[in-house]
């Protein structure tokens, strides 16, 4: 379970995707997470607790200056 993400950010879910890739960009913030698919581009939203429980691990985090 993650905590701590941003706008971004690439993470690593726990299921594969069916297009083979487990990592995801977060698009959007709130209430509900968009995610963005890394392999083929498509978008998912899920509730916060749900996206939270999912995620195993932010990968690659955007640099803030």
């Amino acid at each position: 379970m993650i905590t701590n993400f941003d706008i971004g950010d690439i993470v690593q879910m726990k299921k594969q995707h069916p297009c083979g890739s487990y990592q995801w960009e977060v698009i959007r913030l709130g209430a509900d997470i968009k995610i963005k698919c890394v392999g083929c581009g498509r978008l998912v939203m899920l509730p916060r607790s749900k996206f939270q429980k999912d995620a195993k691990k932010v990968v690659e985090a955007q640099n803030k200056e």
